[in-house]
C-alpha cells in the first residue's frame, strides 16, 4: 500500500532535485489543523541551494509540484512553509487498497523472535489490581509485537519459593486446622493467601510482646520474632529438600495454580511457556563462577560474591550470600543466558513493575560485563503502580483489590448501566451474559492501557464503563452501531460488499485518511511497546466516525453509489476498529 508521507517525501525530492540539484534534508510533517492542505514541507534547509528568500523558494516549489504531479491540487505558502493539498481522487485509491488488504495494518514476518515476560505472581497470594496491569500490558504488548510481524514467546516466571512463600505454608500448618480449598469452598489461590495475611498478623503480634516484654528496639524485635526464625527454618529445610516440608509446599502450590489458571482464563491473557523459580534459582552459580575467574566479580571475608559498579554510577552489587544461597540477580542473570542461548532470541522484554528499575539497570551491566553482548536487547517494560480512589493497596494487610472480584464486579456494573440505559433490549439473557462480559473486560482493559505504562494510574471503576468519552465500551458500541447498519442493509437487500467509486466528501477523506494510518500506528505501538498508542488511535477513530455518522446519512442516501460507498467506508472502519481492539486483547460486540 502507498504511504501518503512516503508519496509527498519522494515528489517533493523530486521537484528540489530537478530545481535545486539537491534532495538533502527534506523536512516534511503533518499540516496544523488551522491551516490549509495536508502536508507541510520546511524550506528553510534549501535556501542554501535556491538562493532566494524563504517565500520565493516555497513558492517556485509548490508551482513545480503542482504542475507535475496531478494527486497535489493545490497549495498555500506561509512563511518558510509550504502546505501541500492532495486530491481526494488520492484518497479515493488508498481507501480501494484499504479495502482489498486482507490482513490491513498487520506488517509481514520479520524474522525477529522475541521473548517477553510478564505476569510473575508469588504462589503466596492472588493476583491482584497491580497483577491485572501487568498481564493486561503484557499480552497486549506481546499481540502488538506480533502484529509487527515478529515470532513472539509469551513467558511467566512464577515466583514458587523463598520466605514470603515459607510464611504462607507455616501460617497454614499452625491455624489452618487441615482447611482445603474443597472444604473451605474458596478459590486455592485466595486460601493461601488468607494465611499469607494470617502470618503477618501473628508475627506483628510477637514483634509488639517483643518490644514490650523485653524492650528489644523494633528492629531486633523482628529478627527475634519466633514465628519469622521458623518461617527462616522451613526455607532451609526446603532447600534441603525435606520431605514433609517438600510435600506440603507441592500441595499449597498446586492449589495456586489452579486458582491463578482461573484468573487468566477470566482475564483472557495465556502463556507459551511458564517457567518456575524452583527450577531456575540456581541457574545463574556457574554465571558467579564464571564472573570470579574473569575478574569481574570478587569474594569479601564472609565468602559472599559481589561486584563493584561505582565506577558506572552504581553501587556495590551482591550475587551470592555468603552460606552460598542465590539472590534474585543471580537467578535473573542464569534465566537470561539460557533464554537467549535456547530460543536463539533478538530482545528479551520483562514487563516489571517501576520498583525494579534499578534491578534490570543492573542485571544488562552485569551480562556486559561478563561479555555477553546481547545484554543490549534486554528490555525493561516498567510501569507505575495503579492506585485506587482511596489510596494504595497493601497485601500483607489485605487490603488489596482482588483480580476476580474486580473482573466480576466490572461485569456486574456492566450489566447494571447497559440495563440503565437500554443496550440490552431486545437481547436473550445468553446474549446479555455475553454482552456485558465483552464490555466489563472491555473497559477494564481499555481503562488500563489507555495510560501511557510509565505513568502510576488511578482506577476508577464506574467512570471506565461509561458509553461516552475515552472508553472501552463507547469504542465497543461505535463497533456495534456499524455492524447494525450493515445488518439493515442487509435485510433491506443492499448489497454492501461491494462499492462505487463516488466522490469523496471532505468528511469522507478525513476518515480514509485516519483508516490509512492505521499500519503506521501499528508499527509505532511496536516500536515503543506502548498499548496506549493504539488505545488512542482507536478512540479517534470511533470518534471521528460518529461525527461524520450524525452528519450524513447512510441507509437513507438515495444516490446509489453514495450509498455503496458510504456503507464499505462504515464497514472498514468496523474492520480497523475490530483489528485495533484485538491488540489490546479486547472484544467487540455485533449488537449493543
Amino acid at each position: 500500500m502507498i504511504n501518503a508521507e512516503e508519496f509527498i517525501l519522494s515528489v517533493v525530492k523530486r521537484a528540489t532535485e530537478e530545481l535545486y540539484g539537491t534532495s538533502d534534508n527534506i523536512q516534511i510533517q503533518k499540516t496544523r489543523k488551522e491551516f490549509e492542505g495536508d502536508y507541510t514541507v520546511v524550506v528553510f534547509p534549501l535556501l542554501k541551494a535556491s538562493r532566494k528568500s524563504p517565500e520565493a523558494t516555497a513558492t517556485e516549489l509548490g508551482e513545480k509540484i503542482v504542475a507535475s504531479t496531478p494527486e497535489i491540487k493545490s497549495f498555500n505558502v506561509i512563511k518558510g512553509f509550504l502546505n501541500l493539498a492532495i486530491d481526494s481522487s488520492f484518497w479515493a485509491a488508498r481507501f480501494k487498497e484499504i479495502v482489498e488488504t486482507e490482513n490491513f495494518g498487520m506488517a509481514p514476518a520479520s524474522g525477529r523472535t522475541i521473548m517477553i515476560e510478564y505476569s510473575s505472581p508469588n504462589t503466596n497470594k492472588p493476583l491482584h489490581l497491580g497483577h491485572v496491569r501487568n498481564n493486561l500490558l503484557g499480552y497486549s504488548v506481546a499481540t502488538i509485537l506480533k502484529a509487527n510481524g515478529h515470532n513472539v514467546i509469551k513467558v511467566n516466571l512464577v515466583n514458587d519459593r523463598g520466605i514470603h512463600i515459607c510464611k504462607s505454608m507455616l501460617a497454614w500448618q499452625l491455624y489452618g486446622g487441615g482447611e482445603t480449598p474443597a472444604s473451605s469452598g474458596m478459590k486455592g489461590d485466595h486460601l493461601v493467601g488468607k494465611y499469607y495475611v494470617e502470618f503477618d498478623k501473628h508475627y506483628k503480634e510477637q514483634v509488639k510482646e517483643l518490644m514490650a516484654e523485653k524492650g528489644l528496639s523494633e528492629d531486633e524485635a523482628k529478627k527475634q520474632a519466633p514465628i519469622m526464625l521458623q518461617a527462616q527454618e522451613m526455607l532451609r529445610k526446603w532447600e534441603a529438600k525435606d520431605p514433609e516440608v517438600y510435600a506440603l509446599w507441592e500441595t499449597m502450590n498446586g492449589w495456586v495454580y489452579e486458582g491463578f489458571d482461573v484468573t487468566y482464563k477470566a482475564m483472557g491473557v495465556d502463556f507459551d511457556k511458564v517457567y518456575y523459580e524452583s527450577q531456575t534459582y540456581l541457574l545463574g552459580k556457574s554465571l558467579v563462577e564464571d564472573g570470579l575467574k574473569k575478574g569481574v566479580f570478587f569474594r569479601k571475608e564472609d565468602n559472599s560474591v559481589w561486584i563493584d559498579l561505582e565506577a558506572d554510577g552504581l553501587d556495590q552489587k551482591l550475587l551470592l550470600r555468603g552460606d552460598g544461597t542465590s539472590v534474585y540477580m543471580t537467578q535473573d542473570l542464569g534465566t537470561a543466558l539460557s533464554r537467549f542461548e535456547e530460543n536463539s532470541l533478538d530482545d528479551m522484554i520483562y514487563v516489571v513493575g517501576n520498583e525494579q528499575n534499578y534491578h534490570f539497570q543492573v542485571l544488562k551491566l552485569v551480562l556486559k560485563k561478563l561479555g555477553y553482548e546481547w545484554s543490549d536487547n534486554i528490555f525493561h517494560l516498567s510501569y507505575g503502580m495503579v492506585e485506587l480512589p482511596e489510596g494504595k493497596m497493601k497485601s500483607r494487610e489485605g487490603t488489596v483489590v482482588d483480580a476476580d472480584d474486580l473482573i466480576a464486579d466490572m461485569i456486574g456494573t456492566a450489566r447494571e448501566m447497559s440495563d440503565e440505559l437500554g443496550k440490552l433490549d431486545g437481547c436473550s439473557e445468553e446474549e446479555a451474559a455475553a454482552i456485558c462480559e465483552m464490555v466489563g473486560l472491555g473497559a477494564l482493559k481499555y481503562f488500563i492501557l489507555k495510560v501511557d505504562p510509565k505513568k502510576t494510574m488511578l482506577f476508577d471503576p464506574r467512570e471506565s464503563i461509561d458509553f461516552n468519552g475515552n472508553t472501552g465500551p463507547f469504542i465497543q458500541y461505535t463497533h456495534a452501531r456499524i455492524r447494525s447498519i450493515l445488518r439493515k442493509a442487509e435485510e433491506a437487500g443492499i448489497d454492501a460488499s461491494t462499492y462505487t467509486n463516488a466522490t469523496l466528501l471532505p468528511e469522507e477523506v478525513e476518515l480514509v485518511k485516519a483508516l490509512a494510518e492505521y499500519p503506521a500506528v501499528v508499527r509505532t505501538a511496536g516500536e515503543q511497546f506502548a498499548p496506549s498508542v493504539i488505545a488512542a488511535y482507536a478512540y479517534d477513530l470511533a470518534k471521528q466516525f460518529n461525527g461524520y455518522y450524525h452528519d450524513h446519512s447512510i441507509l437513507k442516501e438515495e444516490n446509489e453509489a453514495v450509498r455503496s460507498l458510504r456503507l464499505k467506508l462504515a464497514a472498514e472502519v468496523a474492520r480497523v476498529i475490530r483489528s485495533a481492539m484485538s491488540l489490546l486483547g479486547i472484544n467487540v460486540p455485533e449488537r449493543m
